[in-house]
């Protein structure tokens, strides 16, 4: 495998990996029903750019699975349980804002993934490669600013009253 093929193989990790993250990030705060609902919608975007690259690493010659990670189940129904006896007490502000912060820097590690990938498109003349990061990028960016936007509406408050 060439390093194009690595490039594109550690991409397609790192969007498993905050696909996955976002789900559980929805699931643990399950009570806020913004941040469930939209956690979810953002993690079916890096779930798509997975599929995505397992497409066009084949011509890179790497193999990818194209079917993208979920959380386990059964953790995933304890921590809605868990999210959902809690409640919104301030100790939830602060898993909250943890996990914000995780996302943040997962989405941002990402887009610097997004980045490299279309430099090197451009440089190989690749155009299908190319549009691929043109289509992908863009919703990356807009998972960054979610959580950058969620973080500066709770931090404060989070850390005040904690």
């Amino acid at each position: 495998m060439n390093e194009v093929g690595m490039a594109i193989r550690e991409l397609h990790r790192s969007e498993n990996a905050i696909a996955v993250e976002l789900l559980r990030i929805a699931d643990r705060h399950k009570t806020d029903h913004e941040v469930f609902h939209v956690a979810r919608d953002i993690a079916r975007w890096s779930q798509r750019h997975v599929r995505e690259l397992a497409r066009v690493g084949r011509d890179y010659g790497v193999d990818l699975d194209d079917e993208p990670k979920e959380p386990h189940e059964l953790p995933a129904a304890l921590r809605r349980r868990a999210s959902e006896l809690l409640g919104r007490r301030h100790a939830p502000s602060l898993l909250l804002l943890r996990d914000l912060r995780t996302a943040h820097r997962m989405a941002a590690g990402v887009s610097l993934d997004w980045e490299v990938l279309a430099q090197t498109a451009q440089a190989l003349g690749d155009r299908e490669l190319l549009a691929a990061s043109q289509r992908c990028h863009p919703q990356t960016l807009r998972q960054l600013r979610w959580a950058n936007a969620k973080l500066k509406e709770i931090a404060a408050q989070a850390v005040v009253t904690a």
